[in-house]
């Protein structure tokens, strides 16, 4: 039995989204919070959704929508296309892909090519790919590929979500989960009395600078925030506990403590997780967090804010893997610690 909103994360995930071009998964995300919430959005592709009372001070909840992409670049006289990043990518993870290409008229699959092993030099055979020497091929002639495949049209992989017990796998986890995330916390609270606005965003352009974050936090005004977002699962080969802390599968939410998170928040989300049995940990960030948390702690005067994340395995690929008990944590944590704040809450450092 699933213990989260399956459904709707799996129609978020679904969609194609990449920096600068999160239209789909916006759609997707104020459909579902206009069936509780007041929605609207603005012209940088933010999105959002409040809950409480519509004159009292806001506090924001911000997940990113974007996911990272590619963006064509040329199509050769073969009809070859390159591309270049839209976030940061290893180009390992795009080899032999399937790409799908938001064209003009039409979305067209295509699939990253690259000389088969047979055909290399021996030297090459132990070089990494760069991305440079990758190219899409939609299968089309030349002339075809041309007309329909303008430069700057966006790409993502092509790889929809599934679950493996009771994990989920797909791209775009990062950050689909974090939109995913506040708006599923904003939904636990629309049938409590609220003392502040409680504004759920789903941000545009994370992956690229944090970007929506900052417009939307100036509009906002917020007198204090959270950002969610992803942070590397530390059960893994590789990963180093000595620098991301104990972050394990089903350690529930992860919550930043650092120079840039506000103290005062920590101490109210993690005593709240406590008094209602919400499983989260800690991870040091000793300077910036690299997530919308940055863009909101620096709004106007300042935002007291914190980072909630979602232990997450194989970032930037095309098969990331969270588990639902993690997310269904720090849908939980972020409605306690709403629920028990008080109506002039202290947010001092």
């Amino acid at each position: 039995m699933s213990v989260i909103n399956r459904d709707f994360l799996f129609a978020l995930l679904s969609q194609a989204a990449p920096s600068g071009y999160e239209r789909r998964a916006a759609d997707v995300w104020l459909k579902e919070a206009a069936s509780f919430a007041r929605t609207r959005e603005d012209h940088y592709g933010n999105v959002y959704a409040e809950v409480g009372p519509e004159n009292a001070p806001a506090i924001a909840l911000m997940g990113h929508l974007d996911e990272i992409g590619l963006i064509v670049s040329y199509v050769n006289d073969e009809g070859l296309i390159s591309v270049l990043g839209v976030g940061g990518w290893d180009p390992q993870v795009l080899v032999a892909q399937r790409i799908r290409l938001l064209a003009p008229g039409g979305d067209l699959i295509g699939v990253i090519g690259k000389k088969a092993i047979h055909v290399m030099d021996t030297d090459e055979r132990t070089k990494a790919s760069k991305l440079e020497d990758l190219w899409i091929d939609i299968g089309l002639p030349a002339e075809e590929v041309k007309a329909k495949v303008p430069v700057g049209t966006y790409g993502v992989i092509e790889q929809g979500p599934i679950m493996v017990g009771n994990r989920v796998v797909s791209r775009a986890l990062d950050n689909r989960v974090g939109g995913f995330i506040v708006l599923e916390a904003l939904r636990a609270l629309k049938d409590v009395p609220l003392k502040h606005r409680i504004v759920a965003v789903g941000t545009s352009q994370e992956e690229i600078g944090a970007f929506g974050a900052q417009t939307s936090a100036f509009h906002l005004d917020a007198v204090a925030g959270v950002a969610v977002d992803v942070t590397h699962e530390t059960g893994q080969p590789g990963v180093s506990v000595k620098k991301y802390g104990e972050v394990p599968f089903g350690s529930g939410a992860n919550i930043a403590v650092g120079p840039m998170s506000s103290p005062s928040l920590v101490r109210q989300m993690t005593g709240a997780a406590r008094q209602e049995n919400i499983p989260f940990t800690l991870s040091a960030n000793p300077r910036y967090s690299s997530t919308d948390a940055d863009a909101l702690t620096l709004a106007r005067g300042g935002v007291p804010t914190t980072v909630v994340s979602i232990p997450n395995r194989y970032m930037h690929s095309p098969s990331e893997m969270v588990d639902e008990h993690d997310v269904k944590a720090c849908i939980d944590i972020i409605a306690a610690w709403i629920r028990a704040l008080d109506e002039n809450p202290d947010f001092r450092r």
